[in-house]
């Protein structure tokens, strides 16, 4: 948080169970539950040994969530569709 601070980058709290409910719709999911609906959200194929690490991978998934910025009903082949579509949100 220091080093994002010092650089002017705008940092963002979650409570856990704040986190835990935009995962998974549920305040009290256990670290599996929520590890588990990382996993189908974002297609991985498997999961980490350690599910501590899942951690902040929901939070940044919860604070996507909570930005605005999400689209319903898009979809993309790959990154190349992507950039293509979405010219004017990549930074070159």
């Amino acid at each position: 948080m220091a080093a994002g601070l010092s650089r002017q980058i705008p940092i963002t709290e979650y409570e856990p169970k704040k986190i835990k409910m935009a995962i998974t719709g549920n305040g009290n999911a256990s670290k599996e539950q929520v590890a588990k609906m990382l996993q189908q959200l974002l297609g991985l194929k498997t999961l980490p040994k350690n599910l501590d690490s899942t951690d902040g991978l929901a939070a940044a998934v919860c604070h996507f969530f909570n930005s605005g910025r999400v689209e319903i009903g898009k979809s993309y082949s790959g990154w190349d569709a992507f950039v293509k579509q979405n010219e004017n949100r990549v930074k070159k």
